[in-house]
């Protein structure tokens, strides 16, 4: 038998965060700096479907990986394609010039396993769990007005709007965000964006015991600046509001938005009142991997502290293939919190939407995560391993009450009363599922063989 190898602690070094050079891609070769720090060209030179790719690859990208690609599309992709040139341009940054090395390079990347998955990422036995929902935390349900969950006691979310400037393939809001695909029909935001803000703005004005909103959607940067600032000055006027967060992936997909000077000048306008009346204002982002935290996303959450934002924090995901290492977790902190001014905040375990099981890790797993990187931050600076649970909320992965490791399904409970989750029991538990690809065999047998049927 072969001894186990010695575990070896992590080794800090401190890396400075990379631009790759976007030149080296065929399609964008005469791009120059200037055009690339521009957001509208950004936006506009998004990569939409595999006829974009093909004319920013040219041929570096093999006809295998378009065929995979274009399998996922028909069979199993929730979210449509949609890659601001910031994010496809961290993609095997040393891939070479040969096909052969970059298409291997390129289906090995962490950015593009999420960003850009094909069908054979999938797993082919389980693409998805038998306890997924297309609303897998239950939000729509717990709409007060359309577009606004309350789900805890203190705490709002509101959704803007329903697109984003990038689309994640792992992609909680699967049910709402973004266009149609073969598999998804998408849900609609039906009231126009002023009717429903005003609706949002009514209901926190006659809910005082609410003094904490996110303010999301989709992503705050599709929301026209004008209508943005707009919504925040009137939530500022609330004395009841005391925390406000912006949810942006733009931040790190397309940080040319943030740097905007209008988009800077609003935010320091919005800061300086946040900051006269005592109110935190905060911006999360979401980064999975180190690759993803460039010198431009350092320069706009840098803008946007020195424009006067509180704090600039990091909501990522535990993914397979992706970072579910302690070296990998710890590079992005490191990279988020020594380099880029953004607070590790957050790791979500990957919720329970259909066809994510290849991207799903078991409890136990996050768990060990959670252990491994505790000593090495500091621990304003260490990012907390969440489940959330449907209905009972975001739960420490520490946290679980009762835990059926066979069968996967770990209990929860759900002390906040609030929602649909409150049925006058202290002692209700939450279920929550592992991917059945990690259980032992008999845990694999009772779902296979039906058992494990609703």
């Amino acid at each position: 038998m072969t001894p186990e190898a010695p575990h070896r602690p992590y080794a800090y070094a401190r890396r400075p965060l990379a631009e790759p050079d976007w030149r080296r891609l065929p399609g964008w070769r005469g791009v120059g700096e200037a055009q690339w720090r521009d957001a509208q060209w950004q936006r506009a030179h998004c990569v939409k479907n595999a006829r974009q790719l093909r004319a920013v690859m040219g041929d570096l990208l093999q006809d295998s990986f378009y065929a995979d690609l274009a399998a996922d599309v028909e069979r199993f992709a929730t979210m449509s394609m949609l890659i601001p040139p910031q994010m496809l341009n961290v993609m095997a940054p040393h891939g070479g010039s040969d096909p052969a090395s970059f298409t291997e390079e390129f289906m090995a990347d962490p950015t593009r396993r999420y960003m850009l998955p094909v069908g054979s990422d999938r797993h082919p036995r389980w693409p998805s769990h038998p306890r997924s929902r297309r609303d897998s935390l239950h939000e729509a349900e717990m709409w007060v007005v359309e577009g606004l969950t309350h789900r805890y006691p203190t705490k709002v979310l509101a959704e803007l709007l329903s697109t984003c400037p990038q689309y994640c393939g792992h992609c909680t809001r699967m049910d709402l965000v973004g266009t149609s695909t073969p598999q998804v029909v998408k849900a609609q935001l039906v009231l126009k964006p002023v009717d429903r803000q005003e609706l949002m703005l009514d209901y926190l004005k006659r809910t005082p015991g609410v003094r904490d909103v996110v303010v999301s959607g989709g992503d705050v940067a599709n929301v026209p600046w004008p209508r943005l600032e707009t919504f925040v000055l009137r939530l500022l006027e609330l004395e009841s509001v005391r925390d406000i967060r912006l949810a942006t992936k733009a931040l790190v997909g397309l940080p040319q938005h943030w740097l905007q000077p209008a988009v800077l000048e609003g935010m320091a306008r919005i800061a300086a009142l946040a900051r006269r009346r005592g109110v935190n204002l905060a911006v999360h982002t979401h980064a999975n991997h180190v690759r993803s935290v460039t010198p431009l996303v350092a320069e706009a959450a840098r803008a946007l502290l020195d424009a006067g934002v509180r704090d600039v924090r990091n909501q990522g995901v535990l993914l397979r293939g992706v970072n579910t290492t302690p070296a990998d977790l710890l590079d992005l902190c490191f990279a988020l919190q020594g380099e880029a001014g953004i607070l590790p905040y957050y790791l979500y375990l990957c919720d329970m939407i259909p066809n994510a099981e290849h991207w799903r890790v078991p409890v136990h797993e996050a768990q060990r995560l959670q252990e491994a990187i505790m000593g090495y931050l500091p621990g304003y600076a260490t990012p907390r391993i969440v489940c959330d649970v449907p209905y009972a909320g975001k739960r420490w992965v520490h946290q679980v009450v009762e835990y059926d490791r066979e069968r996967g399904i770990s209990y929860w409970a759900g002390n906040h009363g609030t929602g649909l989750g409150r049925d006058g029991s202290p002692d209700r538990r939450f279920p929550f599922y592992d991917p059945i690809d990690s259980l032992p065999e008999p845990g694999r047998r009772w779902w296979t063989e039906g058992e494990g049927r609703e």
